[in-house]
């Protein structure tokens, strides 16, 4: 078999269109430089590829993406940039400047040989940037390569130029690479037999320990270092343990195998199974000696109060992923009190520690009392650092502001109302939706309530503050808690805007923040659970619908009025992640998964049944179930989600964030 005829990708356009090309582009091997002029050079190099440690862009860590050739083999790497106060990337940002130097070296991919990669998948959304997942033989992952300048493609394009490279028939956005369609080829490959990948492409078996090595070693590339010993070699997250524990270390690594399994490498962890009974049996006589056991993670299924209670690790009914013990979210602590909360505040008034705050909300909420102020901090309204003075005065410029904006709409006479077609219609829609929001509610409840005139006033006066959005069905969801915390109407107001700041997107006219959220939401069950995620495909409910109103209106109307305002204030703490709320979505369907599936419930039943689980869900398990959940998706979790998904915090739009600056895609 000829090589042309390996490579073969006719049946993708771009990759054909491609071959007509004079040259590639600067981001490719158009001039060939030499690492080491007497064995290694650079076949291919790119700018600004970047991993994000978080959903933060100001914590991107962008670097260097390498092919590089040592005699007949071909290695990858990514070498992160050395932190430089004054070094700006693409986007106009310092790059690397808040990075520390145990995240770089955390994220630095040494040289792997190409021959150890597995298959690459692309991403391509539809807000933000392009980014790439390599996927090792061993099932392992890289934290996702985003190309900020663009460039996908030309990777792409260059690799195949050097290993065999075909598209998967599942998904045409994987490419598998040493995927040899031969029987015999493929069965000698897997032995990793010297000089085996001669017989697809006479070159011998890459990537000894020696190549590795010298080539790392020789990588110092326009100040572009990988400092220090340690490698993200094979990702799996951000944070490591200080201290050694061997029995810690492997049972992670088992789980962390698991988390980061996506279905077009599957088949590498059919052996973590042998593995994970032997380690479950190794944590189990170190949970008899240790008083600090690894805990244990497991949705639990209604009624199972009894199991959780003892903290017994359970084992799911259906696939062998289920049968994972991973890590249960901690327990849940009393609310803060008033008192607990004056030992966060110095003597002026600033919050000493939001971080500790922040997570001391997460695990206990607020006593009502405290939600009035507290929650100014949590949406934003407030800034910790701010004295009680500084804040005594913002409150006089925001109700003066109030007013101002309130009087726009006040001093409309019924002649110009007449003319002003989109006034009437948003104030005839406040005013349905007003009447019937939270009526059995005590502070709404009964004829002529002032209350429910406040809660209409504010609702058209923010129509008029962000006359673009307007109003929106499920607003008044939103604003109802906040004006029963706030009391007082301006106040209520600016918290509800800091609210929108986030969850605004939630209403766009075209559904795009919805569509990103449920897309998401998809894509994290795939992760999680992947049998689930399997019968909602089969069942044609892979659009997630079902769980819209959940995120529209952050699940305002399946809890009671105390727990939702206690959901919430958990929501906006962003202990764990922005998106904490797609994470309670799935902890809710996997504690319910046995009878959707059992019962093969199809769309119209699954909605019916979401739906009637309206008070009905224990929010503290929830909660629990959610957290770990979070923590085992970790680095993979996150990449699941694009920049910029609601709700996060507000976008800086000069950074760029939605600049798509392929031509075309891939």
């Amino acid at each position: 078999m000829q090589e042309t005829d390996l490579h073969d990708l006719s049946d993708d356009p771009d990759y054909t269109a491609l071959q007509h090309q004079d040259s590639m582009s600067n981001s490719s091997s158009k001039s060939v430089r030499m690492c080491d002029s007497s064995k290694s050079e650079i076949v291919y190099s790119k700018e600004n590829v970047a991993v994000h440690p978080s959903q933060y862009a100001s914590e991107r860590i962008s670097g260097r993406l390498c092919i590089i050739k040592q005699g007949s083999s071909f290695f990858l790497t990514w070498i992160p940039y050395k932190a430089m106060p004054n070094l700006v990337d693409s986007t106009g940002r310092k790059s690397n400047s808040n990075v520390s130097d145990n995240d770089r070296n955390l994220y630095t991919i040494r040289p792997v040989p190409l021959s150890d990669i597995h298959s690459i998948r692309r991403h391509i959304p539809a807000l933000g940037w392009q980014y790439i997942i390599i996927v090792l033989s061993s099932g392992l992952a890289f934290a996702p390569l985003y190309f900020y300048n663009g460039g996908v493609r030309e990777f792409l394009a260059t690799l195949k130029q050097h290993v065999f490279v075909v598209r998967s028939a599942d998904d045409p956005n994987v490419f598998l690479l040493n995927d040899f369609q031969d029987p015999l080829q493929k069965s000698l490959s897997s032995l990793e037999l010297p000089r085996v990948l001669s017989v697809a492409n006479g070159t011998p078996k890459q990537g000894s320990p020696n190549e590795v090595s010298s080539i790392y070693d020789s990588m110092r590339i326009d100040g572009i270092t990988a400092s220090g010993t340690s490698s993200a070699f094979e990702y799996r997250g951000r944070h490591r343990r200080k201290t050694h524990d061997p029995t810690h270390d492997l049972s992670i690594h088992v789980m962390e195998k698991f988390s980061l399994v996506t279905k077009f490498a599957r088949e590498a962890t059919t052996q973590l199974f042998g593995e994970f009974h032997e380690i479950h049996e190794l944590l189990h006589d170190r949970k008899q000696k240790d008083s600090s056991p690894l805990d244990a993670v497991v949705v639990s299924q209604p009624n199972d109060t009894q199991s959780k209670a003892d903290n017994i690790v359970a084992t799911s009914d259906s696939t062998e992923l289920d049968k994972l013990s991973l890590v249960w979210g901690k327990p849940r602590q009393p609310p803060l009190n008033h008192e607990e909360w004056e030992t966060f505040l110095d003597s002026e008034g600033r919050v000493m520690n939001s971080k500790a705050l922040i997570k001391r909300i997460f695990y206990g909420g607020l006593e009502h009392e405290l939600r009035k102020e507290v929650w100014k901090f949590l949406l934003g309204y407030y800034e910790y650092e701010s004295t009680y003075a500084e804040r005594e005065y913002l409150e006089s410029v925001m109700k003066l502001d109030y007013e101002t904006i309130k009087s726009q709409w006040k001093s409309i006479s019924e002649v110009q109302a007449k003319r002003f077609t989109k006034f009437r219609e948003r104030k005839s829609l406040i005013d349905k939706d007003v009447v019937r929001t939270d009526r059995s509610v005590p502070y709404f409840e009964g004829d002529d309530n002032p209350n429910v005139i406040v809660l209409r006033d504010i609702l058209l006066t923010y129509s008029f503050y962000n006359f673009d959005l307007g109003y929106c069905q499920g607003m008044s969801d939103l604003l109802s808690p906040i004006l029963f915390v706030m009391r007082d109407e301006y106040e209520a107001f600016w918290s509800f805007v800091a609210l929108m700041e986030r969850l605004g997107p939630n209403f766009n006219r075209d559904q795009s923040g919805m569509h990103s959220q449920l897309f998401a939401l998809s894509k994290l069950v795939e992760l999680l659970d992947h049998s689930l995620h399997n019968y909602f495909r089969q069942a044609d409910c892979l659009n997630y619908f079902f769980c819209f109103r959940w995120i529209l209106i952050q699940f305002k109307r399946e809890f009671e009025y105390e727990k939702t305002m206690h959901l919430w204030e958990v929501l906006w703490t962003h202990h764990l992640s922005e998106h904490f709320h797609l994470y309670i979505c799935i902890a809710i369907l996997k504690s319910h998964k046995k009878k959707i599936m059992e019962e093969q419930m199809d769309f119209d039943t699954l909605l019916k049944f979401i739906n009637g689980l309206s008070n009905q869900i224990d929010l503290d398990s929830v909660i629990r179930d959610a957290e770990a959940l979070c923590v085992c998706a970790g680095g993979n979790g996150a990449a699941c989600i694009p920049p910029g998904t609601p709700p996060s915090c507000p976008v800086d739009l000069d950074a760029g964030l939605y600049d798509q600056q392929d031509d075309e895609i891939l």
